[in-house]
């Protein structure tokens, strides 16, 4: 997949810096609401940027390694809360109604029929092939996926989205998600696998050993992304990737969710090492893959809440934090435009 994003307006962050200088407060007093305005003036090129609305792509895909027993559901939940996401009754509906957000579900690859209008339907393949024996899908159906996203994201953003999130719902997609960032990282599997929706020591053990077998089996090569995604990948999370770098194509921030989530930005970088200029971290997953991810991505996460749930919900409630910054920007007044005295170099006030 051939993704042109341009690089960010780094001079545009440089105005963005100077112009908060000037805002009625002390240098820095705003931490990090400052780094990030100036952040999305890059991304959008915009000195006085915009965020709102958001714009919630929930991609659903059942994992064939579910079979496994690496999961506290089973595999059935995956359709029954797609029906959940298209009656409002989730999570990230309720966050996504409170920021005004517009929201997508889209069928990737659930492994049964969704019979509702409500849900957008781009089936694949029904649900991936247990990675533990076989290739997860093949390479052209990983692209298909990844093309899924990439035109999903285009269609939101042409209905007037100004932020991207992207969410996710697949039994066993933990488990994909660990494959992946195991072949990124040099960290044991011990510290990468984590308990997904809540799985015992026991089965934690044992969803370890099933990545292993697999990662001897296939020996997939992140260089080669598309080969990689095939093996072991996930159909939501090639989706996920594609939506992202679909929105830095059109200079769109990227606010991330949590560890499925950052992964899939990871997959997204090996497409195009600039797609995560354009990605803000909501926030830090309680899965300790997450700090992982997010440290091979090169972020630092805007919360830390313990949240584990994914489907986007994480970065819809960090999301209020990127309209404060912006607020900021776009509705204080500077020290000359309120008549208000500067401080000198002396911390003397002065005009």
């Amino acid at each position: 997949m051939n993704a042109s994003i341009p690089p960010i307006r780094r001079e545009m962050v440089e105005q963005a810096r100077d112009y908060i200088n000037q805002l009625t407060k002390p240098p820095g007093s705003l931490g990090r609401l400052e780094e990030v305005a100036a952040a999305l003036a890059g991304m959008t090129g915009e000195l006085l940027p915009r965020v709102t609305p958001p714009g919630v792509l929930v991609f659903a895909a059942d994992h064939g390694v579910a079979e496994e027993g690496v999961s506290a559901y089973p595999a059935e939940v995956t359709a029954q809360m797609v029906y959940n996401f298209a009656n409002g009754g989730a999570a990230i509906n309720a966050f996504s109604r409170q920021i005004g957000a517009l929201l997508q579900v889209i069928d990737v690859g659930v492994a049964v029929p969704i019979d509702d209008e409500r849900v957008i339907q781009k089936k694949v393949r029904p649900g991936t092939n247990n990675f533990a024996k076989t290739e997860a899908m093949t390479p052209s159906e990983a692209e298909q996926a990844l093309y899924v996203g990439y035109e999903q994201a285009a269609s939101i953003i042409e209905q007037g989205a100004r932020t991207l999130i992207v969410g996710e719902m697949g039994i066993g997609n933990t488990t994909a998600a660990s494959a992946l960032l195991a072949t990124l990282s040099e960290e044991p599997l011990e510290r990468i696998v984590c308990k997904g929706s809540g799985i015992q020591e026991e089965m934690l053990a044992h969803k370890r050993d099933v990545i292993r077998r697999a990662l001897l089996l296939h020996r997939p090569n992140p260089a080669k992304p598309v080969e990689w995604l095939s093996k072991i990948g996930g159909l939501e999370i090639a989706a996920m990737a594609g939506a992202m770098l679909a929105a830095a194509e059109r200079r769109i921030p990227i606010l991330l969710d949590g560890f499925i989530c950052t992964v899939a930005a990871l997959v997204a970088r090996q497409f195009a090492g600039n797609v995560a200029d354009y990605m803000i971290a909501g926030h830090r997953s309680e899965e300790p893959g997450h700090s992982i991810a997010l440290r091979l991505l090169g972020k630092e996460p805007l919360l830390d809440l313990g949240l584990r749930l994914g489907e986007g919900s994480g970065a819809a409630v960090a999301f209020p934090l990127l309209v404060s910054a912006t607020a900021m920007v776009n509705e204080m007044a500077t020290f000359a435009s309120a008549g208000v005295s500067t401080a000198d170099a002396k911390g003397e006030n002065g005009k």
